[in-house]
């Protein structure tokens, strides 16, 4: 197969992988992730004589390196905005959630928000995209048995952050009637 048509295989296979997973990583604001999966689909166009065998841990690694361009351009724009003075709250559209907004599992996203961006993304690579450590250790361009140790140690501390939510967690399931 040409490079052309090893990069058609990978996108009719993967588009959907890859918009998933940035759509995890963006909150699922929708024209954002189009516009980042459209960068990873030109990046792998671009590369596409670098597609390995298996591609989709590679354009997961695509997909981190520019979300983190994604990320970083968000951040300018928010610079200027407060700079010019046109935030949403200088014109009154804030808006407070309420208490029934609270999604189901909160807790655990609160956990995981709690570590470190590096501890996050090998734990959704594992458990949102269902990688193993080898194919981890692809998408984040280490070796298998550093990707192994950030697993560990990310479970680790994600067990922390969870065991310190426990009685709060515990005592909201009793309340609702889950305990």
């Amino acid at each position: 197969m040409s490079d052309d048509d090893n990069f058609a295989a990978a996108y009719r296979e993967h588009y959907w992988a890859v918009s998933r997973y940035v759509a995890r990583r963006l909150d699922g604001r929708t024209h954002e992730v189009e516009e980042v999966v459209a960068e990873v689909f030109t990046v792998a166009w671009r590369r596409r004589s670098d597609l390995p065998d298996t591609p989709l841990p590679w354009l997961y690694g695509v997909a981190r390196n520019c979300l983190a361009n994604a990320v970083r351009g968000q951040g300018r724009r928010r610079r200027l905005v407060d700079r010019l003075g046109n935030d949403d709250t200088a014109h009154r559209r804030h808006i407070a959630a309420g208490p029934e907004a609270e999604t189901p599992g909160g807790w655990v996203h609160e956990a995981l928000a709690r570590l470190s961006p590096a501890d996050q993304e090998v734990l959704r690579l594992t458990a949102w995209e269902e990688l193993g450590v080898d194919e981890v250790a692809v998408a984040l361009g280490c070796g298998t048995r550093a990707a192994s140790m950030r697993l560990h140690r990310a479970r680790r501390r994600l067990r922390a952050e969870i065991d310190r939510l426990g009685p709060t967690t515990a005592a909201t399931l009793k309340e609702n009637g889950h305990g």
